[in-house]
Order: structure tokens, then sequence, then C-alpha cells
């Protein structure tokens, strides 16, 4: 009949939406397809994230990264309440009930110098301190590494200029309004003329991946944390003392 007819068609395309169904939610469970939520900083989401990321989504292309730029506190934040699956924090941090935290990578930080300052070939917080700066709030970790530099020299920096995008304080930097204390990842691509001083005495900026348990993450995190995890071996940045030069980025 007509009516049996119409319910032979609609029952396949039934079975054919379980099917598909069943075959996606297969593909999940085996972490071949999924979204998985990261949050790192300006400069490591723009420099370092897409060489090591780049093999993965060509070898998982259902697994779609969703990535948000975002500081330690906003990103251990988003990680208690669920709504990240992955950060890249700056450390140290407090213990963080429920989350695991191990080193990642470490990076030299850097004076940050208008191209026509005359600069000695290092850096002290006692040269720097009588100079404007351009710097991070105070609810980041980079601006307490800062603050604690200048201080250990028993200094108090001159901050003229607040705002948490690295490569927009870098920008500025190259314009001349001030000086800026940043991590220099070795992936950097450079733009704009800057002079770039090693700091003395040096200074670090420690990197931490943070996640939750990883039985308790979805099957599509494990290649994006493995991937992390694989390609960038704690403490790796090059120990190297860097030299002076000036340099676009």
């Amino acid at each position: 009949t007509s009516a049996g007819a119409l319910l032979v068609q609609r029952a396949r395309g039934l079975l054919r939406e379980a099917e598909e169904t069943l075959a996606e939610l297969g593909r999940h469970a085996k972490g071949l397809a999924g979204r998985v939520r990261l949050a790192a900083q300006t400069g490591v989401a723009a420099h370092v994230l897409p060489p090591l990321l780049l093999p993965l989504a060509e070898q998982r292309p259902e697994i779609e990264l969703v990535l948000s730029v975002l500081g330690t506190h906003d990103t251990l934040a988003g990680l208690l309440v669920g709504t990240l699956d992955i950060g890249i924090v700056t450390l140290p941090i407090a213990p963080q009930p429920g989350l695991q935290c191990r080193p990642w990578r470490r990076d030299p930080m850097l004076a940050c110098l208008p191209p026509l300052w005359q600069a000695p070939a290092r850096i002290t917080p006692a040269w720097l301190a009588d100079r404007p700066m351009i710097v991070n709030d105070a609810s980041t970790q980079m601006q307490r590494l800062t603050l604690a530099w200048f201080g250990a020299a028993g200094q108090v920096p001159r901050p003229g200029i607040e705002l948490n995008y690295t490569e927009a304080m870098k920008s500025l930097v190259a314009a001349g309004y001030g000086a800026a204390i940043l991590p220099i990842e070795a992936e950097a691509q450079d733009r704009h003329a800057m002079q770039l001083r090693p700091l003395s005495p040096p200074l670090w900026r420690e990197l931490g991946l943070v996640h939750r348990p990883r039985e308790l993450l979805a099957p599509s995190v494990w290649p994006v944390l493995d991937a992390l995890l694989g390609a960038v071996k704690p403490q790796a940045a090059s120990r190297t003392k860097p030299t002076p030069r000036t340099v676009r980025t």
C-alpha cells in the first residue's frame, strides 16, 4: 500500500541515520573526532602552537581545536569549571584541586627596547627602572615575574602602559612608547624593528601544561595532549646566553 511504501522509505532513512550516528559516536569514543578546548597566551598561541598542532590537524581532521587566548588566571578558572580541556599557563601556580600540572617549556625573558634608545649590552634593573615601561596588568603572572626581578635588586619600575597582548606590546615598543620585559619564543617570526637585550640577572618564563586527570578527559583530548607533550620536552628552550641584537618582531 502507499502507507506501507511510505513507512519503508522513512524506516530506511531512520536506519541510515542510526548507522551514521553510531559510526560518529564510535569515532568520538576512539578519539578520532571531537572538540578540544585549549587556552594559551598570545605569544604561545601565535608562534609555538601552530607548528606543533599542524601534523595532528592533518592526521585527525575530525578533531576540532577551539583555541582561546587567555592569561594564567582565566585559564585556570576555565579548567576548574570545565569550559577548557587543556591550558598552558605561566609557572609557578598554586596546586589546583582536580587538575594536573607538569612543566612544559621555558623561554628567556629579554628587554625589548625602542630602536633609537642607546642601551648597554646587558640590561640591569637599575638601568631600566628610570625608563618608561610597557607591562602586563596586575592580574598576570608576567607582571609578578617582572616586579620580582626589579624587587630583588631593590628597584621599582615606572609602568606607563598596561597591556596583556604580547604582540601589541612589541608594536608599542617598536613605536618608541617604552621598554618591555617579555618572553621571546625561538619560533617567533619578526615584523617590527626593536632592540633585544639579555637581562642581568637572567630571567626565564616557565610554562606548564594543565589539565584534568587523563581518565576524566574525552578521548579526543588525548591526541592533542600527546602532541603537546611529545613535541616539546620540559625545560627544552635554549639555555644559551642571548646576545644583543635588533630584530623585527
